[in-house]
């Protein structure tokens, strides 16, 4: 697996859409644990149960693409930031919506500080705001806690 070893600057979520959340979790495992099931994108079905199918179309690296399906809706999203045991992100659009989801690695204590953000935007996104907010803090939590599963 390759890793982009410099630093770079993570896209910014948009923080004027209507559609954003952010969550935090401690994971008791070390960055390069959690930054390794992560990252594994081809394995996402494995833990990940909200995903069927994923796949890394290359190098693990800001510029590659991936494919994933979720609750039955085929994502294509594209790396943007690539840290090792640090920062991730990537993009995706799928139905007209924007999403912009990153993840970023603090250790601390022998445990990993795990912080998520997205936002999403879009016409969909705009007009089912309430909805796809509760919706998006539903999934982010439980992404959070089946990450967490998979790595302590």
């Amino acid at each position: 697996m390759i890793m982009n070893k410099k630093k770079s600057r993570m896209k910014s979520i948009n923080k004027n859409t209507a559609v954003k959340c952010s969550k935090t979790i401690i994971i008791n495992a070390k960055p390069e644990k959690v930054w390794n099931v992560l990252t594994n994108i081809d394995k996402w079905n494995t833990w990940l149960t909200t995903v069927s199918k994923s796949k890394l179309n290359g190098e693990l690296k800001p510029g590659t693409t991936f494919d994933w399906k979720t609750g039955g809706t085929k994502i294509h999203s594209k790396l943007h930031t690539v840290e090792a045991f640090s920062k991730l992100g990537w993009t995706g659009k799928v139905y007209g919506i924007n999403a912009i989801h990153n993840w970023t690695f603090k250790q601390t204590n022998g445990s990993t500080e795990i912080t998520v953000f997205e936002s999403m935007d879009g016409f969909l996104a705009r007009l089912f705001k309430k909805a796809f907010n509760k919706t998006l803090e539903s999934d982010m939590s439980k992404s959070l806690d089946l990450l967490k599963k998979a790595c302590e």
